[in-house]
């Protein structure tokens, strides 16, 4: 992913650039509806949840204008019914071209506090330029995407109720932020049974206990209520990494090869799975960690051989499906 050089002077300049709203704005409140053991996300003071913002980003998520030759929306990689992800190993962009990095799932997005699999964006509301501006992804500047929205009449009077601005890169990316956190998956198998609603059948509860135990030490790294303490590590997938990780953003050798953790929450609809979707399905990704991985300096001590029976390994896959939750796969709120 390229970064636009354009992208820190446009943090600066855009949110002093905000014209006399024409038409008066929306403050309507968006309520995001949590369950008991989930925390509320902290939301910015600039971009504070209304219906008439997460309604227009939802709009932007599913607008191909944003790419260059109007081909690609934000959906074109993160399809609502492979929970926001893909469901190949690199996603196509524009006129085909490749990236190197597979779609993550936007799954609780809201719980973020630096953003990609290197953490090389600091918030979420500024995420947007990354794709938008990308020549592998939608190759379009936001500029352009900016006034391709304001020859529109509804975008025009959506943006004044969102914002009291035009479409500009600080609002485009503020409106997209504002409906991914809207992006709340809480009701799988797993949450019904913490609430008491349903019980877990014996495999799926002898999975359980693996995943929390010492033994396997899944928890450490998948932990919380969202099944990632968000951590970046090197999980042995490679002795060398064609894509650096976070190196890419820091520059240490000590990063190489080293990427965030990611949520486990509906990972049976992700596949296929690692930074570049080289584990074709969850059987490949648990005999990976079974295995140890491979030698690399920078390798987690967590990483280690597990020695897990053939049963073992099918508890722990029949756990992992309990954190599927159907209902955000086919959620109209978000379609």
């Amino acid at each position: 992913m390229r970064y636009s050089p354009l992208f820190m002077l446009l943090l600066l300049v855009f949110p002093s650039c905000e014209q006399e709203p024409a038409s008066p704005v929306d403050l309507t409140p968006y309520v995001l509806e949590l369950p008991p053991h989930f925390p509320y996300p902290s939301i910015p003071e600039d971009n504070k949840l209304t219906e008439a913002r997460v309604a227009l980003g939802k709009q932007l998520f599913y607008e191909p204008a944003l790419s260059m030759d109007s081909t690609i929306s934000c959906a074109s990689c993160h399809k609502q019914a492979l929970a926001f992800a893909d469901d190949l190993p690199i996603s196509p962009g524009v006129k085909g071209r490749l990236g190197f990095r597979n779609s993550p799932t936007l799954a609780n997005l809201a719980y973020l506090s630096v953003v990609n699999k290197d953490g090389g964006v600091p918030k979420l509301d500024l995420q947007a330029l990354v794709p938008i501006e990308d020549h592998a992804e939608m190759g379009l500047s936001v500029l352009q995407a900016a006034d391709r929205l304001n020859e529109d009449p509804y975008y025009r009077d959506a943006f004044e109720k969102a914002y009291g601005d035009l479409a500009n890169p600080f609002t485009i990316t503020r409106a997209l932020g504002a409906f991914q956190r809207t992006l709340i998956s809480a009701n799988s198998t797993y949450d019904q049974y913490l609430m008491g609603e349903v019980s877990l059948s014996p495999a799926q509860e002898r999975g359980r206990l693996l995943f929390f135990s010492e033994q396997t030490d899944c928890s450490s790294c998948h932990g919380s209520f969202n099944f990632t303490e968000n951590g970046f590590f090197n999980n042995g997938l490679y002795t060398t990494y064609e894509d650096w990780g976070r190196r890419r953003v820091t520059g240490l050798p000590e990063d190489d090869g080293v990427f965030r953790v990611p949520t486990l929450r509906n990972i049976t609809m992700t596949a296929p799975y690692m930074h570049d979707g080289s584990l074709p399905d969850l059987q490949a990704v648990l005999q990976h960690y079974n295995s140890g991985g491979t030698a690399h300096p920078n390798k987690d001590a967590r990483i280690r051989p597990l020695q897990l029976s053939e049963q073992q390994l099918l508890d722990l896959e029949a756990f992992l499906h309990t954190l599927t939750d159907t209902a955000f796969l086919t959620d109209p709120r978000f379609q």
